[in-house]
C-alpha cells in the first residue's frame, strides 16, 4: 500500500472513532473558526504544530513555510497575517523557530539555485549581521544560533508591517508578538522573544 492510501485509510478511521466519540464534533468544527493565535512555523514534517502545542482544530490558525520566514514581499505570508489580524482577531502571533532546521543549515552551505537560493538568502542576510558570533561558534552550536537569530529577525520584521502598526494603533494591546524555539530533541518550546504594542 502507497503512503497516501495508508492516510486515506486513516482519516477514515479517525472521522468514524471521533464522531463515535462526539457526533456534534465535526458540526461544531464546520460551523466557525474563532483562533486566538496565529502560528508562523517552519514546513519541517517533524514540526505538527497541533502535536506540538497539544491544541485542537479550530485553536490556531497556522502558516507555514521553509525557515519560519516573515518575507516583506511575500504575497502568501502578508496574506495570511492580514486575516487572522483583521478578520480573526487573534490576539497572539507566534513565530516559531526549531533547532536543527534544515533551511537554516541550506542557508550556511553553498550550491543552491533556484527559487530556494532566493528564499534562503533572507536568512543569509541574517548570518551577515551576525557573522561575527556566528564564526566563533562550533558548527551545531552555530545553526541553532542561527535559528534563535533567525527568530529573532523575523519577529520584528512582523513587527514593521503594516498590517500588524494599524492593529496596534486601532487596540493598544493586540496582537502581541512571540518569537519560540522547538527543541526537536526534547518536545520542549521556549519564548526568546515578546513583543507587545508601544
Amino acid at each position: 500500500m502507497e503512503e497516501y492510501q495508508k492516510i486515506l485509510l486513516q482519516n477514515k478511521a479517525w472521522a468514524q472513532d471521533t464522531h463515535e466519540y462526539d457526533e456534534e464534533y465535526f458540526t461544531r468544527l464546520a460551523a466557525t473558526q474563532t483562533p486566538q493565535l496565529l502560528w508562523i512555523g517552519c514546513s519541517d514534517s517533524r514540526v505538527s504544530t497541533g502535536r506540538v502545542t497539544d491544541t485542537m482544530p479550530g485553536e490556531m490558525f497556522v502558516h507555514r513555510n521553509i525557515a519560519n520566514l516573515v518575507v516583506e514581499d511575500d504575497i502568501n505570508v502578508l496574506s495570511v497575517v492580514q486575516y487572522a489580524v483583521e478578520v480573526l482577531k487573534v490576539r497572539h502571533i507566534i513565530v516559531c523557530g526549531h533547532y536543527g532546521c534544515g533551511g537554516v543549515k541550506a542557508s550556511m552551505s553553498d550550491g543552491k539555485s533556484g527559487q530556494i537560493a532566493q528564499w534562503l538568502s533572507n536568512i543569509e542576510d541574517v548570518y551577515e549581521r551576525h557573522r561575527d558570533e556566528l564564526d566563533a561558534l562550533s558548527e551545531a552550536r552555530r545553526v541553532n544560533r542561527l535559528v534563535e537569530l533567525n527568530t529573532i529577525v523575523q519577529v520584528k520584521k512582523l513587527a514593521k508591517l503594516d498590517i500588524i502598526r494599524r492593529a496596534w494603533a486601532a487596540d493598544a494591546h493586540y496582537p502581541t508578538l512571540h518569537g519560540w524555539i522547538f527543541d526537536l530533541g526534547t518536545g520542549l518550546l521556549d519564548e526568546i522573544l515578546y513583543m507587545a504594542p508601544d
